[in-house]
């Protein structure tokens, strides 16, 4: 297996706990050196709420509001 192809399998989860595969001091710094995405996430309350407040500019729109 070519490096590159190993470096994608480093934190796969289905090998994460393989015997030998990393130890845990390795595992950490593979883990802090992973970028943060928390700024893309969104809550389920939120997306409703987008959800819903699109349907009623929608209806609105098409004159149909209640």
């Amino acid at each position: 297996m070519n490096r590159d192809a190993l470096a994608k399998l480093r934190l796969d989860r289905r090998l994460l706990n393989r015997r030998g595969w990393m130890s845990d001091a390795e595992l950490q710094r593979e883990l802090a050196g992973l970028p943060d995405v928390g700024g893309k996430s969104t809550t389920l309350g939120h997306a409703a709420d987008e959800r819903e407040s699109a349907s009623a500019r929608s209806a609105e729109e098409s004159g149909t509001a209640q």
